[in-house]
């Protein structure tokens, strides 16, 4: 195969990629088009190393390290970057895989947009309010959405319920 044949073809696997891709991510919002902005001077300030990291590096934590993983209590996960409430505890189960899983997301809390890196074409999870990267969503998770919201714990903080 020749070079142009063959970057032909990895263009056109992408692009399938990416179409079928776009067909599950109709909640697409620009990057940088949030309401909670800060310089990445103030963002180091305001987080800790391992948030910063992740929320605004799109960095990922060391699979089973979050506490939250085993969080079981009734409350709100949010956004550790901006506190905006983005995932119900009622929402988490137990997907195995070393981070806090999710079914869903509180409705209008979180923003999607397409990711290649690694290879992949995957949904990237960030806060609608701030643009904080949470994680990834993918469509092997539980009823009654079928979606798994794979989150860092690192990206999150946790308020319990008060009643």
């Amino acid at each position: 195969m020749i070079r142009r044949e063959f970057l032909g073809l990895g263009a056109g696997l992408l692009g399938a990629g990416l179409m079928g891709h776009r067909a599950l991510a109709g909640d697409e919002k620009p990057v940088g088009d949030f309401p909670v902005r800060y310089s990445d001077a103030e963002w180091k300030r305001r987080l800790t190393g391992e948030q910063y990291y992740i929320l605004r590096k799109a960095g990922t934590e060391r699979a089973f390290t979050s506490p939250l993983l085993k969080e079981k209590r009734k409350g709100t996960f949010t956004c550790a970057g901006c506190a905006l409430p983005v995932y119900r505890s009622a929402d988490k189960y137990d997907s195995g895989t070393g981070w806090p899983s999710f079914t869903r997301a509180i409705p209008n809390a979180v923003a999607t947009k397409t990711d290649l890196t690694l290879g992949m074409v995957r949904r990237e999870v960030h806060c609608r309010r701030c643009g904080g990267h949470l994680g990834h969503v993918f469509s092997d998770g539980p009823p009654p959405t079928g979606t798994r919201h794979c989150i860092n714990g690192d990206a999150l903080g946790f308020v319990p319920a008060t009643t």
